[in-house]
């Protein structure tokens, strides 16, 4: 995941959201990702990709996991040169694996269901030298979302034909997206084969592998992060979705329900988190809330009293150094004023 700038102040560049227990589950992002990957496969064949910066953070919020499980990027280029790095490094231990890649920043509420369908695909994909997706099933004409255009009509393995991905809409065409019922959300999970995946690269991206292959023997070697810290900043700077998804056509998606949420935003947590009988969502043990409706209440102080009156639809967020009062209509401004900052220390 990227720096959640949109989930700032409690998202900084130190401490990103997908490392954070956002929803107050007790666990974070990253370790529900990791818990629900461990239904499907052993722990030893899962693998964290991130930025080199955040190492000793995920293993100490991974301990189950070795050092030599993470991958590590020395510079932010995007989620292709990710993808093909990974695949590289697995293509030097297993050539014939199948391997999804799976946001750390999501939410599932249905385990179960994502742990079948992720067998499924990982079946489909190795059968057919295919790239697969899930695509959820939308419960609503969401601006805030990629869409998958399907084929509504299945194959014998109950898998359907991609046609294309949409870039988020607008809200007029959001709802016909919904009305036509050919439509799923891009939940950003994507099943290939190591084969599949590095053959699309050579198509369609060559210029990623072209870099990343510079000396490909350092690959699953003790020499693999030095040469990606050497070699990985040159890598365009492009995403999966744009290098490969747009122009690839052999796609396919199961859709899902999973009760599914990329949590995107302030406004998306207060919508998927319950709400008391004034609609707030106080996400703080100790308070005094007197005519307030609407709000998303945050503090990263367990032990601060917040006191507050007379506020509707706002999202208040109380993080270390940093004090947010933000009116929810108008979240979309978030990350817009957090880049404007200069000073370090708050972001």
């Amino acid at each position: 995941g990227g720096v959640g700038s949109r989930f700032w102040p409690a998202s900084r560049a130190y401490l990103p959201k997908q490392f954070l227990d956002i929803t107050g589950a007790g666990t974070s992002l990253l370790q529900q990702t990791v818990l629900r990957a461990r239904d499907v496969v052993p722990v030893s064949n899962i693998i964290i990709v991130s930025n080199g910066q955040y190492r000793d953070l995920i293993l100490e919020q991974l301990p189950m996991l070795d050092p030599g499980q993470l991958l590590l990027e020395p510079s932010r280029n995007n989620t292709a040169p990710s993808v093909a790095y990974t695949a590289l490094h697995l293509k030097a231990l297993c050539p014939e694996a199948v391997f999804a890649m799976l946001p750390a920043d999501h939410v599932i509420q249905k385990q179960n269901v994502f742990a079948s369908c992720l067998q499924r695909a990982f079946t489909y994909a190795r059968d057919t030298a295919s790239i697969v997706t899930m695509g959820i099933t939308p419960s609503r004409p969401d601006t805030g979302y990629g869409y998958i255009n399907y084929d509504l009509r299945p194959n014998m393995e109950g898998v359907h034909k991609v046609h294309s991905f949409k870039e988020k809409p607008n809200e007029i065409t959001a709802r016909s997206y919904i009305a036509s019922g050919e439509y799923l959300w891009n939940a950003g999970i994507f099943i290939w084969s190591v084969g599949t995946i590095l053959s699309v690269f050579e198509q369609l991206a060559p210029d990623v592998l072209r870099v990343l292959q510079e000396n490909v023997n350092m690959f699953g070697t003790p020499h693999e992060q030095a040469y990606i810290d050497q070699v990985y900043p040159k890598t365009p700077n492009i995403s999966v979705d744009y290098a490969i998804l747009e122009k690839s056509e052999n796609i396919f998606t199961i859709p899902v329900d999973l009760g599914w949420s990329d949590l995107g935003t302030w406004d998306s947590l207060y919508s998927y988190l319950d709400k008391d009988i004034n609609n707030n969502v106080v996400l703080v043990k100790h308070k005094q809330l007197i005519d307030m409706e609407g709000n998303l209440i945050r503090s990263s102080n367990p032990d601060k009293m917040v006191v507050a009156k007379g506020l509707k639809d706002y999202i208040i967020i109380d993080d270390d150094n940093v004090l947010l009062l933000f009116p929810r209509a108008e979240e979309q401004s978030i990350k817009a004023i957090r880049n404007a900052i200069k000073d370090a220390q708050f972001l």
